[in-house]
């Protein structure tokens, strides 16, 4: 839910705001983030980001992976802060964000935010050019992966599933994700 819906911010007018808890600025409306993950949530998001970040690096891939709380500006009113992103462009980085939709994001689901990761996030990462999208649901353990392309494809996981990774299925090595592996 939005902290106020009486003003609509730029992104600029936004980073000049004096906000002391970690926020989402959505469509130019501010979006209070969920309080500190658990720990699950954390295991989950550091194993899957030095997977992620290892792959790349035995790869010599030219992508970056970066984690929460890095600052991903969409467009002139949206910046987001995903759990985990891949982003193959590296020219647009900045000292402070990444400008422009990355090519994989990566959310993990937290108690109050099931709707803003699975509705929201959802149509705003597609509709931004976002290539694929996860969701991982620690409750549930299971893995919703979309690809966003032509067609569009969604597969479903649970964590015992090997999952690969969309962007680097066509690699001759793909990266291969099974979460309840990486949690052992």
């Amino acid at each position: 839910m939005p902290l106020s819906m009486k003003k609509r911010y730029t992104a600029d007018e936004f980073y000049n705001l004096d906000i002391a808890e970690p926020c989402e600025l959505i469509d130019g409306y501010i979006y209070d983030m969920s309080p500190s993950p658990n720990i699950r949530h954390q295991r989950i998001a550091g194993e899957i980001f030095y997977t992620i970040k290892d792959y790349i690096k035995k790869n010599n891939g030219k992508c970056r992976t970066f984690s929460a709380p890095t600052d991903v500006k969409i467009n002139d009113f949206t910046i987001v802060i995903p759990d985990i992103f891949v982003a193959c462009n590296p020219d647009k980085f900045d000292e402070q964000k990444y400008n422009g939709a990355p090519d994989w994001v990566i959310e993990i689901v937290s108690p109050g935010n099931y709707a803003h990761d699975y509705k929201d996030k959802l149509l705003l990462y597609k509709n931004a050019g976002v290539r694929e999208y996860w969701i991982i649901d620690p409750e549930e353990e299971k893995v919703l992966v979309y690809l966003f392309g032509t067609p569009n494809t969604t597969e479903f996981y649970s964590f015992d599933d090997e999952i690969s990774a969309g962007i680097y299925r066509e690699n001759d090595t793909p990266l291969l994700i099974c979460v309840n592996e990486l949690l052992k």
